[in-house]
């Protein structure tokens, strides 16, 4: 992931209220009388950053709606950028986030010197391999180029379908999150390796032999998922499962404020909101158990 390319937006995508980076950086407006920052009425908002993206950003809209309704105050402010919502998160300028899943954010926080922890799931997204020119793996040729995510928790999925599929061999040991080209140990088709940011896979999809692509993404420019080559189990994709995140404590310190938030966002309208977004291929993780996956990511 990176913060030089803006997010490819499905039709359904709302513009306004959209603040941006630069909302990010004006510390001193965006904490003023509200959220963590203290004043009157405090313990009855609630501040977030999230990114501009549609599955983030529509259930956002449905949640303030509904926090609205039952006297909350909420701010969010949505962004393109993929690095700054965990920083703000930890130093207060925030309550939480919502943008990342939770092995991206178990690598933030090793490389970052950071401990902001997921507090409950919200959607997980079919990933495989696409190609538009080829039809099977077994059709990509010698030296075919394929793209992969630049973040470490993205790109390992990528390697790891591909030597499922028999086209390369990995080291075995190292957790998926952590794979990289580095870690391959048989090329036989000397397969080149294109890095790019996770959501430009739409934009070159068409100029290279195969991409490692998050459905959603694809569907946006009319790439289903009955078109991929090789797609993740369901198991495979849960430590990949998208999160709303927060400081360490704020579940307990804070329960008022996380009961709400959570039920807001895992209420009926969002669901039912995944359900026709892109004829149902997100699907909702609400029920998936946030603290046993993320002991299972650490501990990999």
């Amino acid at each position: 992931m990176s913060t030089s390319s803006a997010p490819t937006l499905s039709r359904r995508r709302v513009l306004s209220g959209s603040l941006g980076m630069a909302a990010l950086l004006g510390v001193g407006s965006l904490t003023s009388g509200c959220g963590l920052a203290g004043g009157a009425g405090a313990d009855r908002s609630l501040r977030l950053v999230v990114t501009e993206n549609a599955p983030f950003q529509e259930p956002t809209r449905i949640a303030q709606r509904i926090l609205e309704a039952d006297g909350w105050e909420f701010n969010a402010t949505y962004v393109t950028d993929i690095i700054q919502p965990n920083h703000a998160v930890s130093n207060g300028e925030y309550d939480v986030n919502f943008f990342q899943n939770i092995s991206y954010l178990r690598q933030f926080n090793a490389d970052n010197d950071l401990d902001i922890e997921p507090i409950f799931f919200m959607f997980e997204q079919p990933s495989g391999i696409y190609s538009a020119q080829h039809d099977s793996l077994e059709e990509l040729p010698d030296g075919a180029q394929i793209a992969l995510p630049v973040d470490t928790a993205n790109n390992g999925r990528g390697i790891r379908l591909l030597a499922r599929g028999g086209l390369i061999e990995i080291d075995e040991s190292k957790p998926v999150a952590a794979l990289s080209v580095r870690d391959i140990t048989a090329n036989p088709k000397d397969l080149q390796f294109i890095e790019v940011d996770q959501q430009s896979v739409g934009q070159i999809y068409a100029d290279v032999d195969a991409v490692f692509g998050f459905a959603r993404l694809l569907a946006e420019i009319d790439v289903l998922p009955d078109e991929v080559l090789i797609m993740e189990s369901a198991e495979e994709a849960l430590p990949f499962a998208l999160a709303v995140c927060a400081r360490p404590g704020f579940r307990e310190e804070q329960p008022e404020r996380f009961e709400a938030l959570k039920s807001a966002y895992h209420s009926a309208e969002v669901r039912e909101w995944y359900g026709e977004y892109l004829d149902g291929l997100l699907n909702p993780a609400f029920d998936r158990d946030i603290d046993a996956a993320w002991k299972q990511v650490n501990d990999a």
